[in-house]
């Protein structure tokens, strides 16, 4: 399974502060064609793992690598094979929602006719048509992260990061973004998803990192996690609240 493995982590420490660690030797993979859920409270360290993740922080320990290889061995081929929805949309205020595409499609060496064809696919999917030469600074938070989505999903990289997209999206939008997310998983693409909505990420996910106070409680399926916390019959919330109550207590 070792080949099948996108991203590979091992033995990560890390955060802001080689005394005081957030992080410690989490260990964990994404596999091409499968979207892993990342689980925990607020504060657990989910952002804090994207960020090691996305090269935005260096590893106090341990080793990331996308496609077997880490970061450090080429930064631009591991940069393009990352696409990244956030959980706070970074946009351009004088930039319309457009000249965003085109912007991805420049930093992303994406051909012109291949932006024309995608990018008016992910304007109509999105309900984004009308509002193509419009400045996000009259955006809604919803609107905002459509267009942080669109930008990604106008990528075709080796692993989706995703943290926290629902914020915002009004059901239709929703939809279309899991609909996307799935069909980029059927062909191949990796997805790491960092959510708080645990009854979407049972139904999307094909597994599970349950994070608590920067460690890994379990991961696995939900049949696994199930056997291991020995709640046979247990939902993915359920599971959350016992371990990490067991892990706080324990």
């Amino acid at each position: 399974m070792e080949q099948n493995n996108i991203l590979k982590v091992t033995d990560l420490s890390g955060g802001y502060s080689v005394r005081h660690p957030v992080l410690h030797q989490l260990s964990f993979s994404v596999r091409r064609g499968e979207m892993v859920g990342l689980i925990g409270l607020n504060g657990a360290g989910k952002s804090t793992t994207i960020k090691h993740i996305l090269g935005l922080l260096r590893p106090i320990e341990g080793e990331i690598k996308l496609n077997g290889r880490p970061r450090e061995e080429g930064v631009g081929d591991y940069q393009a094979n990352i696409s990244y929805i956030p959980e706070t949309p970074v946009l351009y205020e004088e930039m319309n929602v457009w000249e965003h595409l085109e912007f991805t499609a420049m930093v992303y060496r994406i051909p012109k006719d291949e932006l024309e064809r995608r990018g008016k696919q992910l304007l109509k999917e999105f309900q984004m048509e009308r509002m193509i030469s419009w400045l996000p600074q009259s955006f809604s938070k919803g609107m905002k992260q459509k267009l942080m989505i669109m930008c990604a999903f106008l990528v075709n990289p080796s692993l989706f990061v995703v943290d926290e997209p629902f914020i915002g999206l009004d059901p239709k939008a929703i939809h279309s973004l899991l609909e996307h997310l799935t069909r980029c998983k059927q062909q191949g693409t990796g997805i790491l998803l960092s959510t708080h909505i645990l009854s979407t990420a049972e139904k999307y996910c094909d597994r599970f990192i349950l994070l608590h106070e920067g460690r890994i409680l379990l991961q696995g399926t939900l049949e696994e996690l199930r056997v291991k916390a020995r709640l046979p019959q247990a939902s993915l919330e359920d599971l959350f609240h016992q371990v990490t109550e067991v892990g706080h207590n324990g």
